[in-house]
């Protein structure tokens, strides 16, 4: 049989698909022979041809690779490879076949090494390893490395003595590859290292370090290899590198900014400093390796790009850049040094304390800016661009109208390189700088129009200009709100004579995105322009639209969505069932999966608009999107490259009983990997969040399918990609939702079983998440969702055991920089260290204290209180930033809110704290302290009543040099408060007079509820004390009665106050009627008919 097995093994080495194809099918019928294995073992050890021994090492190896397979070896057998394999080893001259043979070794020890039934191999490890013959030791650590990449668990209890062996192969001047496969064999084993090894581990650092400095000098690929080994240790054991953190940043920057060596190796490098800035910045605070490290990425960022040794043959010139227009020039799959040094940046700006950060970056921007050299011009646009989103506050507030000055201009630069950087820093200041750069809209906006159509007519030449200049431009407008308005009949303009002209289907779409832009902006106001828009999307909107049109008939759909939210319910009612209608008719026939995320995303917004037209088809809806959830599609195994071709030799007449499948602990070894193509991973996030948003509008039509989309959802929650399991998180948390309100309004204690046995498991892993998720977003997203929860399912959520507490300690654990996404730090006083990234997830904390304050109740809230109060305290020091300071005030000033009565115990601790708060230099610190004195003045009792005198004194000064309407709202408000909870301690005769020349309100409209309540509560009250005003307040209530500014409540009550003083004191009425414009007495005369 081995001739015949060697024969075949031959005939497939012949180029020639007819021979190929019967060596195949005669080679199916022989592995499947119960004798294959030592026949196999014997080609290996005879045959003369060496791709014939590679072939039957590869297929022995596939052979035995799981443990039901080795099982099925009979033990001599068995015991014939263990004691064979290893001299093969040994004999074997050639590379290709001896690593083949190595990696059978290793599967036969992932099978015997737990239950040491190979003794010899450590035997073999011993002595190879260690032997004086360097050959012997490239040998013996060959195996080991292979060993290790396969049975790393059942070597983890040798780990220990394995040091040594490790300290001293790093240290082998004799040989290359003896270092090289110790490397190799760390890297295998780095999961496995735990606290009884870091310390060994730690020592063996700068050895690897001299190690690849060597290699890079011989060969980059294994220098590159062996740098995986930092990767493995950035994933699992962090704390194994944070000793040698400055001399690894060092090796990394040196290597980096080295032009002489090739992409790979320097991107490799780049990519450490990322990951280390990203999960120990402490560190490189405390090394003092900020100003190092910007020393090395500006200067690569000026550089322009070159292939190294290592690369490819383009070059990039000043103005011959090959730009891809549909690849984020600096997103995370940049390929060249220069391009992820900015992803390097914008890892800074995300994770370190602007005040550290921006004013290093600024000594390189600044001058780059005025420089002649156009790559330094763009790479200082570059930095600005990409450090906007993290360190967006203290731009904002410090280095805003400079930036943007000088943005502007670059616009406007003869390279279109750095007029292209210029225009993406634009776009990432108005997605990023908002609400402030909309207050330069009359600039901007007529500078956009105008670049647009440069950009337009050069789009051939510039496709980047032009998807840049609409990315500004929509990013802008979108923020804007009413503001666009008086720029939309131009913006209207421009984009629907794109859609209507022969221009390409790439500027038709980026049209399209623009206008669902304008719409979020404008809403119904864009109502004029909706039967042209509607007139250009029909073109695109057919199932079968030609296959170069399928970009462009997904933006329509996502831009059809955003109209369907914003142009009103009763303007895009009309369409809604031929929209579902459209929708169903694109998912049967589409295999496209950006077509159904933004199918999808269509019904979750025509969902919003009631569930009457959404109710029938919701079987068919869910059905797709279930679908979606749970597909596999868009994933991809790759192989080991020596294993690809075999596949067909898969054992395909063993059967699996249940035993087997029970017992099976093994992957499939020859999967190197998985890789799932973006959309498809877009596409399940979209599905989750639309199918969640879908349920809670439709509300009980949904309960048929609630069950089974939990079930389907739940299922994404341990997904390696962290945008799915943020969207099952976001979904699961709609669906708890949706069935709370059922269950509320309809009273069905079946409903309400199934919600608290929902709760019971989706609690718990909330609180997991947030604790264990290494991803920001995902833990944001939990704390999102238990917030969500608490305010719409209320007391419920907290019913279950130990929910409360595991709330309130997760939340007190992100404030303490304790779960597993922060940079745990055990060096005392390091608030200062935060990044504006860092206080994003502690707001999202914060937001979850007084929504569990309210479900818990102030009594039962009021210990967590205790916890939480110092943490909230410690915010508000002089150094704290605008933010933290605005952010702790509007959270104490909602949980004094939300305490109630409750609060007395910590009124001494939070009084003084807010009126400091308002005289604070930020206006939206002193809007949220006045709000806050004025809650907790009114929830305290008799507490503060000896201080109504200061209290007022300060509000009186606040309003009389106030010039923010809103703190003037708030100020007022606060004002009111404290009238309403004692009125006999404020001398109304001193402090209405001054109240009542600062209404109605200006911005803050949620506050006519406090402020008209005091009113009416005084005129139904002491009506004596306020007769004088009574005038005042008829105008007042004029000016507000009708609009949107009140509720229905406010409305009847100020109503009932006219009409009674209309009854009562005509004289009064007709005195204040005769002061005001004709149209407010008008609805004075008429008012009570209204209501």
């Amino acid at each position: 049989m081995a001739c015949e097995l060697e024969g075949v093994l031959c005939q497939l080495l012949v180029p020639d698909n007819a021979s190929i194809k019967q060596a195949t099918e005669q080679l199916k019928q022989l592995y499947k022979d119960p004798n294959i294995v030592p026949v196999l073992c014997g080609v290996i050890g005879t045959s003369q041809n060496p791709q014939v021994r590679q072939y039957a090492a590869v297929l022995l190896r596939r052979k035995i690779s799981k443990a039901r397979q080795w099982r099925t070896v009979p033990e001599n057998v068995r015991q014939s490879l263990r004691d064979n394999l290893l001299q093969v080893v040994l004999q074997e001259q050639e590379k290709l076949v001896r690593n083949s043979v190595a990696q059978v070794v290793a599967a036969v020890a992932k099978h015997d090494v737990p239950s040491g039934k190979w003794p010899q191999l450590f035997q073999f490890l011993q002595q190879y390893t260690k032997s004086q013959n360097v050959q012997e030791r490239e040998v013996g650590m060959f195996v080991l490395s292979t060993v290790s990449s396969v049975a790393h668990e059942q070597l983890k209890p040798h780990l220990r003595s394995m040091m040594l062996l490790f300290s001293a192969a790093l240290e082998d001047r004799e040989s290359r590859t003896v270092p090289f496969f110790a490397i190799q064999t760390m890297t295998n084993l780095a999961f496995q290292v735990g606290s009884d090894e870091v310390h060994q581990f730690q020592n063996l650092i700068p050895k690897v370090l001299t190690v690849v400095r060597q290699l890079i000098q011989i060969d980059e690929a294994q220098a590159c290899e062996a740098l995986e080994l930092f990767d493995e240790l950035v994933e699992c054991e962090v704390t194994v590198m944070v000793p040698h953190v400055k001399l690894m940043v060092d090796f990394c920057l040196e290597v980096a900014a080295n032009e002489k060596l090739g992409d790979s190796i320097r991107i490799k490098t780049l990519s450490f400093i990322s990951w280390l800035t990203r999960l120990k910045k402490k560190a490189l605070l405390k090394h003092k390796l900020i100003q190092p490290i910007l020393n090395v990425l500006f200067p690569v960022m000026c550089s322009p790009h070159q292939e190294g040794r290592g690369g490819g043959e383009h070059m990039e010139g000043e103005e011959e850049e090959e730009e891809d227009e549909e690849e984020d020039e600096y997103g995370s799959e940049s390929s060249t040094p220069n391009k992820y040094a900015a992803q390097v940046m914008d890892m800074m700006a995300l994770h370190l304390p602007p005040e550290k950060f921006i004013p290093n970056v600024m000594r390189f921007v600044e001058p780059a800016l005025h420089s002649q050299n156009p790559q330094e011009r763009k790479a200082a646009f570059i930095t600005v661009a990409v450090i906007t989103e993290g360190c967006s506050d203290h731009i904002r507030n410090k280095l805003m109208a400079p930036l943007l000055q000088s943005v502007c201009k670059g616009i406007t630069d003869d390279s279109q390189q750095v007029a292209n950087a210029a225009m993406f820093a634009l776009g990432q200041f108005c997605e990023f700088l908002q609400p402030d750069i909309s207050k330069y809209a009359s600039e901007l906006l007529p500078l956009l129009f105008d670049y647009l159509n440069k950009a337009i007519n050069s789009a051939d030449k510039n496709p980047g200009g032009l998807v840049k200049t609409y990315f500004a431009l929509e990013t802008f407008c979108e923020n804007l709100g009413k503001d666009i308005l008086p720029y939309l009949p131009v913006l209207m303009e421009r984009l629907l004579s794109v859609l209507s002209s022969d221009a390409s289907l790439r500027m038709k779409e980026l049209a399209f995105s623009a206008i669902g832009a304008a719409a979020n902006a404008a809403e119904e106001q864009l109502l004029p322009y909706f039967p042209a828009i509607m007139e250009q999307l029909k073109l695109y909107l057919a199932p079968t639209v030609s296959a170069d049109q399928l970009t462009v008939q997904v933006q329509a759909i996502d831009t059809l969505g955003a109209l369907a939210r914003t142009i009103g319910k009763e303007n895009f009612q009309p369409l809604a069932v031929e929209s579902i209608q459209l929708g169903i008719n694109l998912l049967v026939s589409t295999a496209d999966p950006d077509l159904r995320r933004c199918v999808y995303g269509l019904f979750a917004a025509i969902a919003s608009l009631g569930k009457t037209d959404m109710a029938p088809y919701l079987q068919t809806i869910v059905s797709h999107m279930l679908d979606s959830v749970k597909s596999t599609e868009g994933i991809t195994a790759h192989y080991n490259d020596e294993d690809s071709a075999f596949h067909v030799f898969e054992d395909e007449e063993e059967e699996e009983d249940v035993e087997d499948i029970v017992d099976e602990e093994d992957e499939d070894d020859d999967i190197a990997g998985f890789s799932v193509e973006n959309a498809y991973l877009n596409e399940k996030e979209d599905a989750c969040c639309s199918l969640g948003e879908i349920a809670s509008h439709t509300g009980a039509a949904f309960m048929p399918y609630l069950q089974q989309s939990f079930q389907a959802v739940t299922q994404l929650y341990d997904h390696p990609a962290p945008n799915i399991r943020k969207g099952s998180i976001i979904a699961v948390g709609h669906l708890c939702c949706t069935l709370g309100a059922v269950a509320m309004e309809s009273g069905d204690q079946q409903a309400q079983q199934g919600m608290i046995e929902m709760l019971s498991t989706t609690v718990p892993k909330l609180i997991s998440v947030i604790e264990k998720d290494s991803d920001r977003f995902v833990v944001m997203a939990a704390l999102q969702t238990i917030q969500s929860m608490l305010e719409k399912v209320k007391a419920p959520i907290l019913q279950g055991q130990g929910h409360l507490e595991g709330i309130a300690k997760c939340v007190k654990d992100v404030f303490q920089q304790k779960t597993a996404c922060q940079d745990e730090s055990t060096e005392e006083d390091t608030e200062d260290d935060e990044a504006e990234y860092d206080l994003m997830l502690i707001e999202h904390a914060g937001d979850v204290i007084s929504h569990l304050a309210k479900a818990a109740g102030g009594a039962q809230f009021a210990p967590y209180m205790a916890g939480f109060l110092p943490e909230l305290l410690k915010r508000l020091k002089k150094n704290s930033s605008i933010a933290e300071k605005s952010f702790a005030i509007g959270t104490l000033a909602e949980t004094t809110e939300a305490l109630g009565p409750a609060i007395g115990p910590f009124v001494q601790h939070l009084y003084p704290v807010y009126m400091t708060g308002i005289r604070d230099e930020d206006e939206e610190v002193r809007g949220n302290a006045a709000f806050a004195i004025g809650i907790l003045v009114a929830n305290s009792g008799d507490a503060l009543l000896s201080q109504y005198p200061h209290i007022l004194e300060v509000l009186y000064k606040t309003l009389q040099k106030e010039s923010v309407p809103r703190v003037m709202d708030n100020t007022c408000a606060a004002v009111c408060r404290l009238i309403f909870a004692n009125p006999e301690h404020v001398p109304l005769d001193q402090v209405l007079p001054v109240v009542l020349q600062f209404l109605p309100l200006k911005e803050d409209f949620e506050e006519n509820v406090t402020v008209f309540s005091c009113i009416g509560k005084l005129y139904g009250a002491y009506q004596d004390k306020i007769v004088n005003f009574l005038p005042k307040l008829i105008y007042i209530s004029a000016q507000v009665i009708g609009t949107e500014q009140i509720n229905q409540d406010i409305q009847n009550l100020l109503v009932q106050m006219v009409v009674n003083i209309q009854m009562t004191r005509a004289d009064v009425f007709q005195q204040a009627l005769s002061s005001m414009p004709q149209e407010l007495a008008n609805k004075l005369l008429t008012c009570d008919q209204a209501t």
